[in-house]
This record gives C-alpha cells, structure tokens and sequence, in this order.
C-alpha cells in the first residue's frame, strides 16, 4: 500500500446498538454461532453475542476516526437504514438517529458524510424528513435497504429520487443476504434497473456488490451509466472476488468500503486496508490511476456533485 495513498471509505456505520435493533443483531450472532461452530470453534452463543455487542461501542466515532487515522482514510460515509418501520424492535426512532448522526457529523468536521435512510412507508412525515436531513443538515444522499420490505424501484421511493436528483446526490442500497430476520429475494440487483433509467441524474451504489450478485452488478454498471459498487464484504469471502471484480472494466464505478463496524473483530481498520495488498485483490495489470480511482477519486466525483456544498470533498 502506497503510504501516501488518499483513501475515502463509501461504506461505514456508526458502531452503536441503538442503529441495529434487537432481532437485527440476534440474527447476526445466530449466524455467527453456527458459522464457528462449522468451522470446530463450538463458542457458546452467549460468548458470541457478547463479541459482538463489543462491535457496537463506539456510539460517538471517536474510536473509527482514532483508526481512520492510522489507515490514511480522509473521510468515512456514515450510511444510516431505517430498520424502524419493519423491525419494530427498534430501540430509537428513525428522527432520533438521524439526529445523532448529525451530532457525531458535527463531533469530526470535515471526517464523515451521511447517507440517511428513511423507509418509503413512512409516508409524508417519513418524505419530509428526509428533506429536512438533505436540506437542513446537509447529508449527503440517501441510504435505502431493501431486505426491510420493499423494491429498489417501488413507486413509493419516487419522491425521495425527485429529492436526490434535484440535489445532485448518490443513492446507496444494500443488496443480497443480511441478518435472517428480513426478506432476502427482495434485495436482488436487478430491481434498481428502472430507477436507474428513470432518474439518470442519481448515481446508485450498489452495497456488496463484489460478493453478492457479482455478476449482475457487473453487468448494471457496465450498462448503465448511473450504477457503481462498493465492495464492503470483501473482508467475509476473501479478496479473489476482488481481482475478478477489477479485471471486468469497471475501474471508474468501483468504490472502497470496509462496512465499519461488521468486521471489526478481524482486526483494525489499517488491517482491512492492508488486506488488499497482502492478498492479491489487485491484478497486476492495475495501474496507479486506477487504484486512485477505486480508494478516493471515484467517491470524490459522487460526493462532489452535491449542489447543497459549495465544495468538492478535500479528497478530491
């Protein structure tokens, strides 16, 4: 890794269990346990949902940018779903988190961006909302997740574009598999395609997008002009998806995420970073231009389109 490499992480959350309701992360924790327990590492399932909940201590981020810092990243985007319509386990409301995403936004100036979700069925209230976090707070653009209930291209989510394409401002989705307590089939790729015609002014981010669906996402962004990946996960199914993903000419939508804190307990935030290079995720026909594209430039280019900012992120 090139020690005076600019680096913008596209794919981060803030580390604190009032962002992940209960059933979200007893999900997670089942999964882990029977992960381990296939692997001969037959923990308790209390012991591991102990090592997670140590994941989510950092409610403040003052510890995420203790490690941005030591892994060269200049900034973080802080992506915020709503899980409070589907999950109703939900500790705090969705007005609350964005609230204390502000707060930490305003703890680190000029450290994070906010891409904040509000579920499409929230109705009025939930639109309104969200044009008070993008005009008032001036986040930076909308994070949808679809395992909670609903289509990339519901008709539902047609407002918040009108927002985001007037705005200049990325939408992110996750996509694939997530905690077993919400629907998977849903959050299939393809379902952003008529989105993504329609609103041709939206840049859509598509989560995960090197270990799920490879193949599809590739084929979206290599076709749509408006579609990117970011390929957060990569920690879980190693880097070779990653060399594959650079070798499809995609080099100019691929973003850098390492969805801070799901794989913390796998080492610091310089350690997922150095990952790349140890493991072979770039070919060795990957030029210097494209690696700065992949760590910073392509996420400058999305961010910088924000017509609410008068200026392009530092990084840029």
């Amino acid at each position: 890794m090139n020690e005076t490499q600019t680096i913008i992480d596209f794919h981060t959350h803030i580390a604190s269990e009032m962002c992940f309701p209960r059933s979200f992360q007893d999900g997670v924790v089942d999964n882990m346990t029977v992960a381990l327990a296939g692997k001969g590492l037959p923990v308790s399932r209390a012991n591991v949902a102990r090592m997670h909940a140590g994941t989510l201590t950092d409610p403040l981020c003052d510890e995420l940018v203790k490690q941005m810092d030591e892994a060269g990243i200049s900034e973080s985007v802080l992506l915020l779903p709503d899980f409070t319509y589907a999950l109703k386990d939900s500790t705090h409301t969705i007005e609350e988190l964005i609230d204390h995403h502000k707060a930490v936004v305003e703890r680190h100036p000029g450290r994070f961006r906010v891409l904040v979700g509000v579920d499409p069925r929230w109705g009025d209230d939930g639109l309104a909302l969200f044009e008070k976090a993008i005009v008032d707070y001036k986040f930076d653009g909308m994070k949808l997740y679809p395992p909670c209930g609903y289509k990339l291209s519901d008709d539902l989510l047609y407002p918040y574009y009108e927002i985001c394409a007037q705005y200049s401002l990325p939408v992110l989705s996750h996509i694939g598999a997530t905690s077993p307590v919400l629907d998977f089939e849903i959050a299939q790729p393809i379902y952003v395609d008529r989105a993504a015609k329609d609103f041709p002014g939206i840049d859509f981010v598509l989560a995960h997008g090197s270990v799920h669906y490879p193949d599809e996402v590739a084929m979206l962004c290599n076709n749509r002009p408006n579609i990117y990946v970011d390929v957060s996960g990569y920690e879980a199914f190693g880097t070779a998806a990653l060399n594959t993903l650079f070798r499809r000419g995609i080099n100019h939508k691929i973003l850098f995420g390492t969805d801070w804190p799901v794989f913390r307990l796998q080492g610091r935030q310089v350690s997922l970073v150095e990952k790349l290079e140890k493991e072979g995720a770039f070919p060795e026909s990957m030029t210097d231009a494209d690696r700065d594209l992949f760590f910073h430039k392509n996420a400058a280019r999305l961010l910088g389109k924000n017509k609410l900012k008068s200026s392009a992120p530092a990084a840029a």
